[in-house]
């Protein structure tokens, strides 16, 4: 079997496992990606979700001059093409984590790529939530925090589990982009040693893995949407 894949594989066996252009770091850059910018831009990206939705004109407490900022700043960085985001906030990422390239400079970039996308799929997920509980937490003298984080996240806890999952889909890919231009990873690998190298096993091996990880990210996400489904008896 061993045999057999080298034959057909083999420039993915002569990359090897380990070491400067290894398989392992690759897959490890890879994570790396999507673990950081999932936490930074995730937290971002829902405090901006819930904002649009308590500061809406039907929101608990609606107020037009904060919702516009927050749907302006939420729709220019959703305008802005990945590609075009990372060399323009250049910048901003070396003040930051004090370099622009490399695994390190990508983070901020996924993060801000991240983040406008997750806001809109909270925003809606929000908006899902019948506006009777709201209704009748408020009759119930419930607070303002109350209404937030036992009526409006958990209520729709099972609806942002699946929005989530769909972000962090679409975050891979945009790992997958840095990394072509760059950052590391299986973008990387895929683009430059397979790509460029005219190694197309190295490719179809590297996306593969890819399609690998956004396959775990869906099966988790349906599985925990399920189990915290609260309407299912």
């Amino acid at each position: 079997m061993v045999e057999l894949f080298a034959k057909y594989f083999p420039n993915v066996v002569a990359q090897g496992w380990t070491g400067d252009g290894g398989w392992l770091p690759a897959i490890g850059e890879t994570l790396y990606m999507i673990f950081w910018p999932a936490i930074f831009g995730g937290i971002l990206g829902l405090v901006f979700g819930v904002g649009l939705v308590l500061t809406d004109i039907d929101g608990i407490s609606p107020n037009k001059t904060v919702f516009g900022i927050f749907d302006k700043i939420v729709s220019v960085f959703r305008a802005i093409p990945f590609i075009i985001l990372l060399a323009f906030i250049a910048p901003v990422t070396n003040l930051i984590v004090g370099t622009q390239i490399g695994i390190l400079g990508a983070l901020v970039p996924l993060s801000l790529g991240l983040f406008p996308f997750y806001a809109r799929q909270v925003q809606v997920a929000l908006k899902s939530v019948d506006h009777g509980i709201i209704e009748a937490a408020q009759s119930v003298g419930a607070t303002f925090w109350d209404i937030v984080f036992d009526v409006y996240l958990r209520e729709a806890r099972s609806e942002l589990i699946r929005v989530t999952t769909v972000t962090l889909i679409s975050l891979v890919g945009l790992t997958a982009m840095a990394g072509a231009i760059g950052a590391g990873g299986l973008g990387n690998m895929a683009i430059s040693y397979g790509y460029g190298r005219f190694a197309n096993d190295i490719t179809f091996v590297a996306t593969f893995l890819v399609l690998i990880i956004v396959l775990i990210i869906q099966l988790v996400g349906d599985f925990l949407a399920k189990v915290f489904n609260h309407k299912v008896v």
